[in-house]
């Protein structure tokens, strides 16, 4: 199976895959996200290599091919939240963000800011700091606060600006 052979088994057969997700999503043939995924392999004859896999797996290994870190390479993170709302008829705004930056190929930002709140929760559930129990989504102040308390110690947290 080649890479655009894996792409086009998620899409309409017989379809061009190119075509059919800028059908999907409205985008440009011309556009910068259709260079993005061209540039990461996704329509290429290339075979994927892997005897057996799971979806993931093979969309792991394709992206792996180009977007591995190198030895002595670095990731950096930026994210951004924008919300806008109605307060007693007053159109307010208020932005977040986020920078973090890897230490090398391995001590990634995305390693960091995705495995280290898990890890926290993963704490305060085994300390009984956390009562709720199932599956459960990080909404509530028990589970966020002390979530975002440690991170912050861990000098990754976002700033926030109210217009």
């Amino acid at each position: 199976m080649t890479h655009n052979d894996f792409i086009s088994s998620f899409l309409d057969a017989g379809k061009n895959a190119q075509e059919e997700i800028c059908r999907s999503f409205s985008l440009s043939s011309n556009g910068e996200e259709l260079k993005r995924l061209k540039w990461s392999g996704f329509f290429s004859d290339e075979k994927v290599g892997l005897e057996k896999a799971t979806p993931a797996q093979a969309l792991e290994h394709i992206l792996n091919k180009r977007w591995k870190l190198k030895p002595g390479d670095k990731d950096f993170i930026v994210m951004w939240h924008r919300f806008k709302y109605l307060l007693n008829g007053k159109e307010k705004e208020i932005q977040a963000w986020l920078t973090a930056a890897g230490e090398d190929e391995t001590q990634t930002a995305m390693a960091k800011t995705v495995g280290l709140p898990v890890a926290i929760a993963c704490k305060l559930l085994l300390q009984n700091k956390i009562r709720s129990r199932g599956v459960v989504i990080p909404v509530t102040p028990e589970i966020y606060l002390p979530i975002l308390s440690e991170l912050k110690d861990l000098e990754i947290g976002l700033e926030e600006k109210i217009y």
